[in-house]
């Protein structure tokens, strides 16, 4: 079909990321007609997963946590099979490897934390009180909390410089993708908290299944891929292939450093660069579904995929992840698992170097005073969401996709006619309604 035979949309959204992907579901289960537009030929923006010579390739190492709110409202979990990390970690340290496991969860392991193997009893009693007050404090008290660095938080609540140079930052710069641990306090409280309360999990197909899943609830023609959009105008947006896409409502739903080059003016963050490798082995060099993080962080973190999800790589096959911050680099492959055989005590000459993918803008740069969430409107008919709108995670970027959602309704009063160009008219199919 011809641009000019489809039917105007009311909405068109623009990049079918998480964010996108749930603003067009709330705006279809409104009523409106929307037409969600993917560059590319896949769904999921920066969460996708590749498969190669019988391997499932995420695109960077990627975790999928199942205690975010807007992860268990929308995603049916048993149906992505998801299998479970260790909850706990490997550290290596000065000192040597040491082991800190959640004991709630693995009792076995409690000795790990016994005072002077990992933690000071000091460092001890200060990380089980932030825990606790984490994770029973209601999330809005943790929100309102004035903000600070995660760095002045941590020794606040009288964690040692130590205990955060062995543990808490090589572990907590792989969540933030930076290691001087300058992200929004208020954002490591609700990632600590999440943590603590939920699963650090793997699905069987790779992490693009989770928005595989959430695009199948899409109305047909919604979901248009290969379509790239080069402007939002004055009466919609341009195509790649030089027409016109009119519409009177536009939400751009895609990474920061495009939405700034869609919406001239709009502020986005910086954004955290990492580059992940994997590589094959014959044999898995740590027989156990734990991540293993690096105080050298010569490494931020490193694991089996295969001993958390098998169907990661052919069988008779272990695959072994490893993430770096910034960009790939000559030789840095080879010092890579020049480091590996330290940390798992092996030889990895032998390993086949799999993939490599860098990833720009991976996450935004949260420094504080973070808003974890903000208004999507952009100007009259425009608007703007994705994770450097809120938090740079999944429930952000869904939160955000739903806060886009809900602005748009409130905006399109019932029996409003909205005209574009062309003589055509669209009339809203709803009014004001809370979609969180």
């Amino acid at each position: 079909m011809t641009e000019q035979r489809r039917p105007l949309p009311d909405v068109l959204v623009v990049g079918a990321g998480l964010a996108g992907i749930v603003c067009a579901l709330d705006l279809s289960r409104a009523g409106l007609t929307v037409e969600l537009l993917e560059a590319s030929d896949r769904v999921g923006g920066r969460m996708r997963t590749d498969r190669q010579d019988g391997f499932l390739l995420d695109r960077g190492f990627q975790v999928f946590n199942t205690a975010y709110p807007q992860v268990k409202r929308r995603l049916a979990l048993r149906e992505l099979r998801l299998r479970p990390f260790t909850a706990g970690l490997l550290a290596q340290t000065p000192s040597g490897q040491v082991r800190i496991a959640d004991p709630t969860r693995h009792p076995g392991e409690a000795a790990g934390l016994l005072p002077g193997r990992a933690l000071s009893a000091r460092d001890l009693a200060a990380l089980v009180a932030l825990t606790a007050r984490d994770v029973l404090l209601p999330a809005g008290s943790l929100k309102r909390r004035p903000d600070r660095t995660t760095s002045s938080a941590l020794s606040h609540a009288g964690i040692s410089p130590r205990a955060v140079e062995d543990l808490l930052r090589p572990f907590l710069a792989g969540v933030f993708l930076e290691d001087d641990l300058v992200t929004s306090a208020r954002f490591f409280h609700l990632v600590w908290r999440s943590m603590a309360r939920g699963s650090l999990c793997l699905p069987a197909e790779g992490i693009g299944a989770v928005p595989a899943q959430l695009a199948a609830g899409l109305p047909d023609g919604t979901l248009r891929l290969g379509t790239p959009v080069t402007a939002v105008t004055d009466f919609g947006v341009l195509l790649e292939n030089g027409s016109e896409r009119p519409a009177p409502t536009v939400v751009v739903a895609t990474d920061g450093p495009t939405a700034a080059r869609l919406l001239p003016g709009l502020p986005v963050p910086d954004g955290r660069t990492v580059t992940t490798y994997y590589h094959a082995a014959d044999a898995s060099p740590l027989t156990e579904p734990t991540l293993v993080v690096d105080s050298s962080l010569a490494v931020l973190n490193t694991c089996v995929l295969t001993e958390v999800t098998p169907t990661y790589a052919p069988p008779g096959t272990a695959l072994v992840s490893t993430s770096v911050l910034g960009a790939d680099l000559p030789g840095r492959e080879s010092a890579v698992r020049g480091r590996l055989a330290e940390l798992y005590g092996t030889g990895t000459s032998g390993w086949t170097p799999v993939a490599t993918y860098t990833v720009e803008d991976a996450l935004p740069a949260m420094t504080p005073p973070w808003p974890l969430s903000r208004t999507t409107r952009f100007g009259a008919g425009r608007y703007v969401c994705g994770d450097h709108r809120a938090t740079g995670s999944v429930q952000g970027a869904m939160a955000s996709g739903t806060r886009a959602a809900r602005e748009v309704r409130a905006d399109l009063a019932p029996d409003t006619t909205l005209t574009v160009p062309s003589g055509h008219e669209v009339q809203a199919a709803t009014g004001p309604g809370r979609a969180e």
